[in-house]
């Protein structure tokens, strides 16, 4: 077993915790309790830590440990493996394939296997003599003079000494590298890192009947020196020319070098296309020197994306485009969807020869294309972009990655799996989870989903509540053991889930003021939609459901939002072009559209809730007004810790500061100076109902509303971050330290912040009708903080405006007013509408898998 002891950790408070091993464990508990900090910080990061340690110091220099957790001993630990959910997917040119490893398998098959042909002529390439190539010279060549080179280095990294020495003592006073000419008796020093391409000029020869002999001498000494291969550099500035005794286009008379591996990486230069560098897209600025792994290359930065044309998005070269395995290229077979994929290599007949080099290879393809499969990902072309993957299905890419890795003995660490997926695709999460375990494993699973509780050999609940009222272990032990304790929220929402349909969501009085309204989609056919018509009622809680890849996000945030987006905002008045639907109707009342998604809300760590959601202002100004600050003469400009006079100047304001420390991690300590405060002893000597500015900010928000319950407006905000269950963040808590989930929540109260109506307010007013998308506003919620999070969403509707909601969780969707439900499957088996209508009419159609699911929820309630 893992033993935990006096463990303090951030909100921890001093607990002791027993893991079971090889057990399939669920770690739960509201939002904030704890539960990543004990899973990830303690258990995955000192497993880590353990192991970075055993290396030696100039290995630790690259890696940099991560810093001891405030823990007293923890035993036990196990080689530890995290699968997390990350914001960002993968670069630019990672794709399902290269992500599982399945492309690398595929370019070994090809690379010995496939047929290559040539591009220009499309015949198959084969032998030919010297004699051949000498003949070719003469009618191609004839009376120019050219250089014969022979290639002795091709990509390969190094600094080649010993070869100019060979060369030099050979006679030859030259050699080319990477074009250009350098000495053997003044060997240039060479990156060692970087690839190389070196020849060596045997001849330069005047091609014409005087000087066959010569041609062929040189020709002949070249073949054998560059195996078999050979290069022709005409003296003037025409293309240079590769010939080959072993691959050869019997039209044109090419040669091409022996088939490698990286010729068919879209990560290398041998292999991508010149047009788009292995993206597959023309993006503005994009080079050979970019990898597609920076941020800036990321989708939402990219604006308007194009299908490179030179190779129709296909990401590979000609040469390596005009290679073929039983009639497919490689581009061909990567675009195939995992179940047809699979299909294919399921039907490929192979003769003896072929079935005894491709054996080992096609046995790995088939497990990872059995294992995406097994996770819900069969719908996923094995080259869709990995940038493009939501946060679900990244993870289970990685989780189906580590289940093809056939390991025991590991502990398996887990991030919400369940994000993402249809509760039909759930349940076979959970089987691969099972799997695992059974493996000889300790699966350690952070999760809010019931049906992965259920199904945990031992849960471990944090608690009670979040923040500084969390950080104990509220109850430990199986799924009947918690649901009788009653300390346990988790428990206790297992033995009593939500009753639907639930009471005062709606306020019916608000409702009626608002006129029915659609928004209508008429041929819409991106990706997989099936030119599917659909109407959106306006002013209401609509959810879009569907299994995973049914063509939810397609249709809401591929198709709805970037098109609403462009007319609302006024850019396009008339003349619209609609992308991937033929016609968008009824959108004129729309004001505003919002994206409220789970970005950062901030990228420095001076972004916090308090300045996002706009009371920091006021706050300021509070503390500007009190005697001590007019008497000084403070603004509230010096209660800032951004700029100014006010904050603290040896951090800048940050209240932290960083300390390098040699091959150890860099470590962060609060500045000696201000104490972690951020601001002065001048700015701090200031207060307000004896507490100063600094206090404010460690605040968290259940302390701060009832601090700030006199000022309306910041007490009204402060409200609203508790209504979502945000209760336990502090005001001034670093922006990259919030999940997100709670970024969503905080992006979600600064909307409700600017939409307070009454009915009395709303009569004979023109109000701003915003509509708001959200994918996946669960994401990290507890059980209980959905009730709260579905009365947020009501409000927005009761206040006029419109919200659609990307939902699997089956409590919002059954209080969702309409519901589309997509399907009836995933990627080509989707792409239409299956069902839609009130909760109560999707219950009753049978072919939609949703209305199937929820039909246990109000059986349940």
């Amino acid at each position: 077993m893992i033993s935990v002891h006096h463990a303090r950790e951030h909100n921890l408070k001093n607990i002791d915790v027993i893991i079971p091993r090889d057990k399939l464990t669920v770690i739960s508990g509201v939002s904030g309790s704890g539960k990543s900090t004990l899973a990830f910080d303690l258990i995955f990061g000192e497993g880590q830590r353990r192991y970075l340690e055993s290396l030696n110091a100039y290995a630790r220099q690259f890696v940099q440990p991560a810093s001891r957790p405030d823990v007293d001993a923890i035993y036990g630990i196990p080689p530890a493996v995290a699968i997390e959910q990350r914001t960002s997917r993968g670069g630019r040119k990672s794709t399902v394939a290269t992500l599982t490893e399945i492309y690398h398998y595929l370019r070994l098959m090809f690379v010995k296997l496939a047929t290559q042909y040539c591009p220009s002529c499309d015949l198959p390439i084969e032998p030919q003599t010297e004699a051949a190539i000498v003949a070719r010279l003469q009618k191609d060549f004839r009376g120019k003079e050219v250089t014969v080179l022979s290639p002795m280095v091709v990509a390969r990294k190094g600094i080649y000494r010993e070869l100019a020495q060979w060369a030099a003592d050979r006679g030859f006073t030259e050699l080319r590298v990477d074009g250009q000419y350098q000495p053997t008796a003044d060997w240039p020093k060479l990156d060692r890192y970087k690839e190389h391409d070196i020849e060596l000029p045997l001849a330069t020869v005047k091609v014409g009947p005087s000087q066959v002999q010569a041609l062929q001498q040189a020709l002949h000494q070249a073949l054998e020196l560059g195996n078999g291969v050979v290069i022709i550099a005409p003296a003037s500035k025409a293309k240079e020319r590769l010939f080959s005794t072993q691959r050869a286009c019997p039209g044109c008379g090419c040669g091409f070098p022996e088939l490698d591996p990286r010729l068919f990486s879209y990560n290398s230069k041998h292999g991508w296309c010149t047009g788009c560098f292995g993206t597959g897209l023309t993006l503005k600025g994009f080079d050979e020197e970019q990898t597609g792994e920076e941020s800036g290359w990321q989708p939402e930065d990219d604006g308007i994306e194009t299908v490179c044309k030179k190779c129709d998005g296909q990401r590979l070269n000609p040469t390596a485009l005009s290679v073929r395995f039983r009639d497919k290229t490689i581009a061909e077979l990567a675009a195939l969807p995992v179940d047809d994929a699979e299909k294919w290599f399921g039907k490929l007949k192979l003769n003896t020869s072929e079935q005894a080099i491709a054996r080992d290879l096609l046995s790995e393809m088939h497990n990872r294309l059995h294992f995406l499969q097994k996770v819900g990902l069969n719908y996923l072309t094995l080259d869709r972009a990995a940038p493009t993957l939501s946060g679900g299905e990244a993870q289970r890419i990685r989780l189906a990655a580590q289940l093809g890795s056939s390991l025991q003995g590991v502990c398996y660490v887990l991030d919400e799996p369940t994000i993402g997926l249809h509760t039909r695709d759930n349940r076979k999460l959970l089987e691969t989870l099972r799997e695992l375990q059974q493996q000889g494993n300790t699966v350690l699973v952070v999760e809010h989903d019931e049906d992965t509780m259920r199904e945990a050999d031992h849960i471990i609940d944090i608690g009670p509540r979040a923040g500084v009222n969390g950080g104990t272990v509220v109850g430990e032990g199986s799924v009947a053991k918690l649901i009788k304790n009653k300390q346990s929220l988790t428990g206790q929402m297992l033995a009593k889930p939500l009753r639907h349909p639930m009471p005062g969501l709606r306020n019916s009085e608000m409702r009626n003021l608002w006129d029915k309204e659609s928004l209508d989609l008429h041929g819409a056919t991106q990706n997989n939609l099936n030119n599917i018509d659909v109407a959106i009622p306006l002013h209401q809680l609509v959810a879009i459901t569907g299994v995973s890849g049914s063509g939810k996000s397609t249709l809401v945030r591929g198709v709805l939002y970037p098109n609403l987006k462009t007319v609302v905002s006024g850019k396009r008045k008339t003349n619209t072009s609609w992308q991937g639907v033929e016609s968008i109707e009824g959108w004129q009342s729309i004001d505003r559209i919002l994206e409220v998604d789970q970005t950062p809300i901030g990228k420095t760590p001076r972004s916090c809730p308090a300045t996002y959601i706009g009371i920091w202002d006021a706050i300021r100004k509070l503390f500007a007004g009190t005697v001590d600050a007019r008497l000084r003469g403070y603004t509230p400009a010096r209660f800032s810790f951004n700029a100014g006079d006010g904050r603290c100047d040896a951090c800048g304001g940050n209240g932290m500061q960083k300390i390098e420390m040699n091959f150890l991690p860099d470590v962060r300590v609060p500045c000696d100076v201000c104490q972690g405060w951020r601001f002065n002893d001048e700015t701090l000597s200031v207060k307000y109902k004896g507490k100063h500015i600094g206090d404010v900010l460690a605040m968290n928000i259940d302390e701060a509303a009832e601090f700030f319950k006199p000022i309306s407006k910041v007490h009204h905000a402060l409200c609203l971050l508790q209504d979502v269950g945000l209760g336990y963040l502090t005001l001034g808590q670093q922006s990259p330290t919030l999940s997100g989930g709670e970024a969503q929540r905080i992006k979600l109260v600064a909307e409700l912040a600017k939409a307070r109506m009454t009915p009395e307010d709303a009569k004979g007013k023109r109000f701003q009708h915003n509509l708001y998308v959200l994918d996946e506003p669960t994401v990290g919620l507890h059980m209980a903080d959905v009730d709260k999070l579905l009365h947020v969403l009501h409000r927005l509707v009761d206040a006029g405006n419109s919200v659609l909601v990307i939902e699997h969780n089956l409590d919002v969707v059954a209080e969702a007013d309409w519901i589309i439900d997509m399907g009836p499957e995933g990627g080509s088996g989707g792409g239409r509408v299956v069902a839609q209508g009130t909760p109560a009419t999707v219950v009753k159609r049978k072919r939609s898998l949703t209305g199937r699911f929820l039909g246990e929820v109000f059986k349940g309630g």
